[in-house]
């Protein structure tokens, strides 16, 4: 089968996947290109790559990529496109195509909108271009699978989206890096692995913080990620004295969750996040915000809370904190969960299966 994956800027998650498709595919006996921002091309390292400039907002050279794209099409029987930008411009490349020179259109959809206003407006265009215009749409949580439904999608699919796994570093022990780190004695170690961005929740987590102090809970959380909020973050972990590290990109994540006493991920959405699927392969004690596909992921792995609820979050940490044998329980059923986590070889025989499913036959 001839396939054309296209995708926009990304320099995490959905660039690994799609390249994980490409490599798959290609191993299957497909013949895969992809198409996308050079830049894209520049982080993941596509084999078979033709440039597109797919940005992340409508801008005046989305003309340009969608005759891009209508021409790449012809030589293929599936256009798989990956973000809702992508598979807006190529449902509107598609349209455009003679009858006889149309390709199969499948769309997975990574993320959901958590802002308002012109935006969100602009975005339920797309959705509903999207809905109505693809043959099947993959979606990363329930939550988007019934808006798409609700918009009019023909086909939706939970998208099967595997996480690349990162070996902790051989014979560092949880003592040290807790030493590194410089953990208090009789404290608590905290980590939120997160891009510091508004979907992540982080003021979330830093109420939950000054929460637990005020209780008496000894704590020392870390962050590791980077993002545009650093700074307000730190001014105002700064301000109100808050036990709060924030580290920055760090390779060493499966080495700071395997030191957490707690894995804390506070965010507004998630889909099926890295950093969950990465701590049930740490065998972490893990409390979450229910969103999204987050229970989806974790199972009976974690303690789910609701989001915004900063007492609530504070007083589950709190409780694993002091319950050994929660703590342990949890610990348990993380290493059992991450068993069951899909592999690349699962994703890839789902698109197969969904691309004969909605390709026509010549």
């Amino acid at each position: 089968m001839r396939v054309l994956l296209t995708l926009g800027t990304s320099g995490g998650g959905v660039g690994r996947h799609v390249r994980a498709l490409e490599q798959g595919l290609a191993a299957a006996g497909d013949d895969v290109r992809v198409a996308g921002p050079p830049a894209t091309a520049r982080a993941f390292g596509f084999e078979r790559f033709d440039p597109v400039e797919v940005s992340d907002r409508p801008r005046p050279g989305d003309v340009a990529a969608v005759r891009r794209l209508r021409r790449l099409g012809r030589d293929a029987d599936v256009v798989h496109a990956h973000g809702l930008r992508a598979g807006a411009l190529a449902v509107l490349a598609r349209a455009g195509a003679r009858r006889g020179r149309r390709p199969a259109l499948v769309v997975t959809l990574h993320n959901a909108l958590v802002s308002g206003g012109r935006v969100a407006a602009v975005h339920t265009v797309l959705e509903r271009l999207v809905a109505r215009g693809a043959d099947a749409v993959l979606v990363v949580s329930g939550d988007l699978g019934t808006r798409m439904r609700t918009l009019g999608a023909a086909r939706v699919d939970l998208a099967v989206v595997p996480a690349p796994v990162r070996e902790p570093t051989p014979g560092v022990a949880p003592a040290a890096v807790r030493a590194a780190l410089g953990v208090p004695d009789g404290a608590a170690l905290l980590v939120t692995v997160a891009r510091l961005a508004p979907q992540k929740g982080l003021d979330l987590l830093l109420d939950a913080v000054a929460r637990l102090v005020a209780d008496g809970v000894p704590v020392l959380a870390v962050v590791a990620g980077g993002g545009p909020l650093g700074a307000p973050l730190q001014a105002r972990i700064d301000a109100e004295r808050l036990p709060v590290r924030l580290l920055g990109h760090r390779d060493d994540v499966p080495d700071l969750l395997a030191a957490a006493d707690v894995v804390v991920s506070p965010s507004v959405w998630e889909g099926q996040p890295l950093n969950l699927r990465e701590s049930l392969r740490a065998g972490a004690a893990v409390v979450a915000t229910d969103v999204g596909g987050v229970a989806a992921v974790v199972g009976d792995a974690a303690v789910l809370v609701p989001y915004g609820e900063p007492a609530v979050l504070a007083d589950a940490v709190a409780k694993v904190v002091t319950d050994a044998d929660l703590a342990a329980d949890l610990r348990r059923r993380a290493v059992v969960r991450a068993q069951t986590l899909p592999t690349d070889a699962d994703a890839v025989a789902q698109v197969r299966a969904v691309y004969a499913a909605v390709v026509r036959p010549a």
